[in-house]
């Protein structure tokens, strides 16, 4: 069985609150999805604004392995000829093999929306539909809110995709476009649908309610051939159906093919690749591709992990590319620490002397404020010390701090004067920052960086501060720093505790240093 999955991530998607793609970020997307294995990329709306028809126009010179791009419009104006309308005229100008219109099935829409007649929106759906097909295209038609349309008047809903049938509709997907139509629902919708249409149909769905997954599943096992949305679920307001997620269900738990075969493995990579470009953040908890998404905790859930992965885990992290992790915390166990250990020194057994005195530290050091929940990278470098695998890059002697209240004419609020050992060699070098911590940084990069010139591949990607005991210490309160670093190919968190948050957010960064330094000579 085969479902064809329709990504809109590049035109539904765009309307998402904080995305606004450059054409060069479509480019990047729409390849990352012609190499995943996508059917069909919808790229834009070419009538909407010159940045779609720019892409349209730099797509044209590119190579596609698989995807077949598809521009997107509505039908024609109320009382105007197809072949005079400006937004017709447009998606013909993307000179793309597929197009996808949509137009009202909702009889409220047509009348209180768009003001026209019903019979009038019914000869928009067809004008346009057999327009484009004489201009050679193939024409995919979103029935806009069917689903609402058809509960509110189900003989005209009909009669609107019967008319896109008429026309020659490629495919007639049926929209949940306001998302708030319940999985069984639309089961029964479809049911009905079929008795009345033979042309193949598709499922395009919103998540106002939550339940864009379930409904874009359901609505395939009931028959849809055809399968919309966005990639990570971006779109306007709640988001579209997430097809990262939808793709896996099918695939993997029903049997139908989305992706080329092999390509499920490329699931992972592809959605970081997105959340990147799109500049935001990848949900850790999203289905099979979240960093989370194959994360264990508690002791006796990663003691069953460790035995049997099927005890705790619906799929293998690896098939759709992810990886299992496994979270050092105060409710997790000896088998936690040594299936941490043992991703890194596999030969360490479960009565190695070596495990109790790391597992011993890791107390300690938990008991003092840290967390290595979020901190793998400071987690790794304490195994690395305890076997004896770590010899230090550099030693901090000293450090001073200059603070000054900023003014307009002030760059910097904060210097930094830092006395460094490394190779035999001491190193005093002075900075100046945005903060104590970013002059602290700075300050040691310009220490070592002559010896380790790699680190100028290191920038910090977040930073985290949590204080810990507040109600007892006030302004003396312990804090917890966490940061993420990244040199653009990989990411890595370390943490420092102390109840000087420069102190806290320096031990940080200095086992960031150490971590990269370390990874760079293995």
């Amino acid at each position: 069985m085969v479902t064809h999955i329709f990504d809109s991530t590049l035109r539904d998607g765009a309307q998402a609150e904080g995305i606004s793609f450059l054409v060069n970020d479509k480019i990047k997307i729409a390849k990352a999805l012609d190499e995943l294995g996508i059917d069909f990329i919808e790229a834009g709306n070419p009538g909407s604004n010159p940045k779609d028809l720019e892409f349209f126009q730099e797509a044209k010179r590119l190579k596609w392995n698989h995807s077949k791009l598809v521009a997107f419009g509505s039908t024609r104006r109320c009382n105007e000829k197809a072949e005079f309308d400006a937004n017709v005229i447009a998606l013909l100008a993307a000179e793309t093999e597929y197009v996808c219109i949509f137009g009202k099935s909702w009889d409220f829409h047509v009348e209180r929306i768009i003001h026209t007649t019903k019979e009038e929106n019914l000869n928009m759906i067809f004008d346009t539909i057999q327009y484009l097909k004489q201009q050679g295209k193939n024409v995919f038609f979103d029935a806009e809110h069917f689903f609402d349309g058809y509960k509110a008047n189900k003989e005209y809903a009909l009669k609107t995709i019967q008319t896109a049938e008429n026309a020659g509709a490629e495919c007639i997907v049926l929209c949940d476009t306001n998302g708030g139509t319940f999985p069984d629902e639309i089961v029964e919708i479809i049911k009905e649908v079929k008795k009345e249409i033979k042309t193949p149909l598709g499922i395009h769905a919103h998540n106002d309610s939550g339940m864009a997954i379930s409904v874009s599943v359901m609505a395939v096992l009931a028959g849809c051939e055809q399968v919309q949305g966005t990639f990570l679920g971006y779109g306007e307001r709640c988001g579209n159906a997430n097809l990262s997620a939808i793709i896996a269900n099918l695939e993997l738990k029903r049997g139908y093919r989305c992706l080329p075969h092999g390509n499920i493995s490329k699931l992972t990579a592809t959605a970081h690749l997105i959340a990147e470009i799109s500049n935001f953040e990848l949900g850790d908890t999203l289905p099979y591709v979240g960093r989370s998404a194959f994360a264990h905790k508690a002791g006796m859930h990663i003691d069953g992990v460790y035995k049997d992965s099927k005890s705790f885990e619906h799929i293998s992290p690896e098939t759709v590319g992810n990886e299992r992790k496994f979270l050092i915390s105060e409710v997790a166990g000896k088998s936690t620490v040594l299936a941490k250990i043992q991703k890194i020194y596999p030969e360490i057994a479960k009565n190695d002397p070596k495990l109790e005195e790391i597992i011993s530290i890791i107390k300690d050091l938990e008991y003092g404020g840290y967390q290595f929940e979020g901190a793998d990278a400071s987690f790794e470098l304490i195994v690395h010390k305890a076997l004896k695998k770590f010899n230090p890059y550099f030693s901090v002697e000293n450090f001073k701090i200059i603070g000054e209240g900023p003014s307009e004419l002030e760059q910097y609020s904060a210097s930094a004067i830092i006395v460094v050992k490394v190779e035999g060699e001491i190193e005093v070098t002075a900075a100046n920052g945005n903060g104590p911590v970013d002059a602290l940084n700075k300050a040691l990069r310009k220490a070592i960086g002559r010896f380790y010139p790699v680190l100028n591949e290191v920038r910090l990607a977040d930073y985290k501060v949590r204080i810990l005991d507040g109600k007892e210490s006030a302004t003396a309160a312990t804090t917890r720093v966490i940061i993420e670093s990244t040199d653009d190919k990989t990411s890595w968190s370390t943490v420092g505790v102390s109840k000087d948050i420069i102190e806290a957010s320096f031990k940080a960064i200095i086992d960031s240093i150490d971590y990269k330094l370390f990874k760079e000579k293995m």
